[in-house]
């Protein structure tokens, strides 16, 4: 797990989201991701999303919502097995993303949390 580029892994986060691919974006998760986010409480009715099919869904429904989303990394925090991304997005909100990886270096969980 320490070969992880954890910088040019920012860089393929915040370019499959400004795609908005969800194969690329989806791309960098396990199947069975476990992903927190408040934001999906309005959208699925719950804040914790289990599976990749089922964050497929919701980004799915997020990006219809925002289709000029565009995601800004501001710095990348690096630890053991896991990384921070801070970023903005289109709107100037300042949010961050914890990301935990398993040993094949996909994420396997996940939590977003912003600034409103």
């Amino acid at each position: 797990m320490s070969t992880l580029d954890y910088q040019a892994f920012a860089k393929g986060w915040q370019a499959g989201w400004n795609s908005h691919d969800l194969d690329r974006i989806l791309y960098h998760y396990c199947d069975n991701i476990v992903f927190h986010s408040r934001k999906a409480l309005a959208l699925t009715g719950s804040g914790v999303i289990h599976g990749k099919q089922a964050l497929r869904a919701y980004w799915a429904t997020a990006l219809e919502q925002q289709p000029d989303l565009i995601f800004t990394v501001e710095d990348v925090f690096e630890g053991h097995e896991m990384m921070v991304i801070t970023y903005k997005n289109h709107l100037g909100v300042l949010a961050a993303e914890t990301l935990y990886f398993g040993p094949d270096g996909l994420v396997t969980q996940a939590a977003a949390c912003h600034r409103e």
